[in-house]
């Protein structure tokens, strides 16, 4: 069976920076950006309790840690923290998150992109699945309905073309930044600042695209 080119796929993880932030996403998988914050860190130590590459069963239910993922229809690629599988064998993913729920679907959106993989790899139906939000110590159940799925698609089309054309969009400086670990790397505040000094010196200065 010939082996497909993998150079063009996307990592999980990629699709929940891009929804995040666009030009996070960049800074980390187009210039190999990534610094560390207390976030970053307790996410390190949420994920080293659940990422131990071994199976094992409880109550008729088995689990697989650490379970590496794979969609040759989507051409994505990663790994799950956490995939239950029930007596018929139907994969849950559960993903970990240190903190509490965001507004955006960020994390919604990595979730079902893990069961688009798991769907393909197994070949059955994968209806939902949970994530773990360390803060409450809580699983929050997630649907994969259409509008979820159609998400995970666009976006995973809208990073790939961003890594192939090696683009990093401008900073937005908005309230997701206080809690960005790349925000010394990316100085929004900074950037913003010195665009609207030129505007305000020079008649001739062209702004970039917002």
């Amino acid at each position: 069976m010939e082996v497909p080119d993998t150079d063009d796929y996307v990592m999980l993880s990629a699709l929940q920076h891009y929804v995040f932030c666009p030009r996070q996403c960049a800074l980390i998988h187009v210039e190999q950006t990534f610094d560390e914050n207390i976030y970053t860190l307790r996410g390190q130590r949420v994920h080293e309790r659940v990422n131990i590459p071994e199976g094992e069963s409880f109550e008729g239910i088995r689990v697989e840690r650490s379970l590496t993922l794979w969609s040759h229809q989507h051409r994505l690629t990663g790994i799950a923290d956490l995939v239950e599988f029930s007596f018929d064998h139907t994969p849950y993913p559960v993903e970990y998150k240190s903190g509490s729920r965001k507004p955006r679907r960020a994390d919604d959106v990595q979730l079902c992109a893990q069961a688009l993989c798991l769907e393909e790899m197994f070949g059955i139906a994968v209806p939902k699945g949970a994530i773990f939000h360390h803060a409450s110590k809580r699983r929050r159940e997630v649907i994969f309905d259409p509008d979820l799925r159609s998400l995970v698609i666009e976006t995973a089309h809208q990073v790939r073309q961003m890594l192939t054309q090696s683009i990093v969009p401008p900073p937005v400086a908005d309230q997701r930044c206080p809690d960005c670990s790349l925000l010394d790397a990316c100085m929004p505040h900074a950037i913003q600042d010195f665009r609207k000094l030129a505007q305000s010196n020079n008649p001739f200065f062209v702004p970039l695209d917002p």
